[in-house]
């Protein structure tokens, strides 16, 4: 052991100090409230805005498959403080095959819609919307001067196949309206 140190003795002396006060103390934040406050943040943004229901129907051929979508959708969610329950409108063909996937259905819309789906309440009866339409963008007509100032930007690309990909691409990015932006020729230059 070294009784004599190589440090000024005032800064040692301060510095045992400080040790006496912060040496319980956490230097960071643990992982948990890392975790609770990133929660907080998203739990308020994105999807989960909209009712269970609705993020149900929008995804719904993601969660049931292929082979059930066709004949059955969510109808409601109900239920309080034991757990929800979904019910399910179904065609009368197909409600013994989606009673034998009852259970797989329920675990992957616990998943989807938050987690505390107990039971799947099958309802017979005709579908009455086929399918949710995706919103549509509106796009208008290229014009010749961006038609030129994409194949002008393409011209050194050798391969045809990628030039033309890149000029579709363009193409598609450019006639896209969206609402909140402004035309290509009335923005600001940077």
């Amino acid at each position: 052991m070294v009784t004599r140190s190589t440090l000024d003795p005032i800064e040692e002396a301060r510095a045992r100090v400080r040790l006496r006060y912060l040496r319980a103390r956490k230097v960071h934040p643990g992982i948990s409230q890392i975790g609770l406050a990133a929660e907080r943040l998203t739990r308020k943004s994105g999807a989960k805005k909209l009712p269970a229901v609705q993020i149900l129907q929008r995804r719904w051929r993601e969660i049931v498959g292929e082979k059930l979508y066709p004949f059955c959708r969510p109808e409601r969610i109900t239920g309080g403080k034991d757990g929800r329950v979904l019910t399910l409108r179904v065609i009368p063909q197909a409600a013994p095959l989606v009673q034998h996937q009852a259970e797989t259905i329920r675990q992957r819309v616990s998943v989807s819609a938050g987690g505390d789906i107990v039971a799947i309440k099958i309802v017979q009866g005709a579908l009455t919307t086929s399918e949710p339409a995706a919103p549509r963008r509106k796009k208008r007509p290229l014009t010749a001067a961006e038609r030129q100032a994409l194949e002008a930007r393409t011209a050194g690309i050798q391969d045809s196949s990628l030039r033309a990909a890149i000029v579709a691409l363009g193409a598609a990015v450019l006639t896209a309206d969206d609402s909140d932006t402004s035309t290509p020729d009335s923005r600001p230059a940077t």
